[in-house]
């Protein structure tokens, strides 16, 4: 979870991931790592800018062969 999603947005000091929002999204990553247990496997879930965060746990874990990202749309005004 990247903390700068919490924020509030520069044009109108709202907040960019209100309760409900973080409540779906908390539900979401909950059901996906029950979902992936149940499979054999896990879901690492962390706190942190992303480009600090993947850095740590691929020292973390050691045998990485790939990294896969999204990039978040960016607002334009």
């Amino acid at each position: 979870f990247d903390p700068r999603h919490h924020q509030r947005t520069h044009c109108y000091g709202l907040p960019k991931t209100g309760p409900h929002r973080l409540r779906f999204l908390l539900e979401s990553v909950r059901d996906l790592r029950e979902t992936l247990k149940r499979k054999g496997s896990t879901l690492v879930v962390r706190k942190g800018k992303p480009e600090d965060v993947v850095c740590d746990l691929i020292t973390q874990l050691g045998s990485v062969t790939a990294v896969v990202f999204h990039e978040e749309v960016k607002e334009t005004l």
